[in-house]
């Protein structure tokens, strides 16, 4: 009882204010201008936001929003921006599509421009799915809507390039000037290059040199800083490249020996499978890929260990067995890597690249599910 009359005032105050037609003060959200990314940074990626942390203290940097399906991004350090494909329906989940190639500026991860594209791109849930071209002009989208090409975008000029069809070859990776190389589902890699506009200006097509039944790729690319490190579900590993516009090709070795493997059809050995099995450190030729033991077609199951190859040398040079199975690896670039894991209980693991002893846990890091894991740097 002792309430209204204490409640009163304050209602007749409110009301008061809102018959003289007084504004209610606009709430602002605050902004934070990030440093200067560090190779230690990283980007653990879902459906609607990439979420960017620090390796050396697990600390959370910033979030960048966007549409669903999506977490592919590529990033130009020198112009401070990160571009990405977001896709909008006018009444949500329906209505008319719009695709845009979204500009994030790196300073403090809001939007600086969008450049409108066909609506015809994939869910883009590979890394390998946009590439950024080394004259850092060119940004190249996968499509699949309703067949494979690419859309091309002038990130300098802000615009819409053009489409270049792309029959059966999908994942993006960038070559020499203005090139890129395409996975086909003929065994065979693509390699095409652009004009100054952007425009296509020549194409290439290798022999078959993987048999896309028995023992396909992975659409993961590997990048090395000359060529692109491609490997097989059975575990065969090669170098590709691009010189005066011809495929280079390197020949193949195994991450197996003879004690991982097993003979039949019906075999179970060691195979690599998740959802982002490999990486690659570039300063030390060191690659990582998560193992498991399982039949032929269970390139997708979590890895149940760590495999460590010199690439120089061709061989294992260490093992880890994880505490728990992970769906994604990523290594940074630093002098002395770090590997960041995605484990089955939705944490993050961050491992010393050498010595491979645990560092930190980053519990409950935002992405649900398996997070697209990448670095803040081209390629990466």
């Amino acid at each position: 009882m002792r309430v209204l009359p204490l409640l009163a005032p304050t209602l007749t105050l409110a009301a008061a204010a809102a018959l003289a037609g007084e504004p209610i003060p606009a709430e602002t959200a605050g902004r934070v201008t990030l440093p200067e990314p560090k190779p230690s940074w990283f980007v653990a990626s879902d459906s609607n936001a990439g979420y960017v942390f620090d390796g050396a203290d697990g600390q959370m940097k910033g979030l960048i929003t966007r549409t669903d399906y999506t977490p592919a991004m590529v990033t130009l350090p020198s112009r401070k921006e990160a571009y990405q494909v977001d896709s909008y329906y006018s009444r949500l989940v329906r209505g008319e599509r719009t695709d845009v190639l979204t500009v994030v500026d790196l300073k403090d991860l809001t939007t600086k421009a969008e450049i409108e594209l066909p609506p015809k791109s994939a869910a883009l849930s590979t890394r390998g799915h946009i590439g950024l071209l080394s004259d850092e002009r060119h940004v190249v989208v996968f499509n699949m809507t309703p067949a494979q090409s690419v859309s091309i975008v002038d990130v300098v000029e802000r615009r819409f390039a053009g489409e270049i069809s792309t029959p059966g070859c999908a994942i993006i990776m960038p070559v020499e000037p203005r090139s890129f190389l395409m996975i086909c589902g003929d065994g065979t890699l693509q390699l095409i290059g652009l004009d100054a506009q952007g425009g296509e200006a020549r194409r290439e097509r290798s022999e078959p040199f993987f048999d896309v039944l028995r023992d396909p790729l992975f659409g993961l690319g590997l990048h090395t800083g000359s060529g692109w490190l491609l490997v097989t579900h059975d575990g065969l590993v090669r170098e590709v490249r691009a010189a005066g516009g011809r495929i280079e090709i390197g020949a193949a070795w195994s991450m197996l020996n003879d004690e991982d493997r097993a003979d039949g059809d019906d075999r179970e050995q060691w195979r690599p499978g998740g959802q982002q099995p490999l990486t690659l450190h570039r300063g030390t030729s060191l690659l990582y890929a998560l193992m498991h033991k399982g039949k032929v077609d269970t390139h997708g199951a979590n890895g149940q260990e760590v495999w460590v190859f010199d690439t120089e040398r061709r061989r294992r040079v260490a093992r880890l067995r994880l505490p728990a199975e992970a769906s994604g690896i990523h290594a940074s670039q630093e002098p002395v890597p770090r590997l960041i894991l995605a484990d089955k209980d939705d944490r993050l693991q961050i491992y010393d690249g050498l010595s491979l002893n645990l560092q930190r846990t980053i519990e409950q890091p935002g992405p649900t599910g398996s997070p697209a894991l990448q670095a803040l740097a081209p390629h990466d």
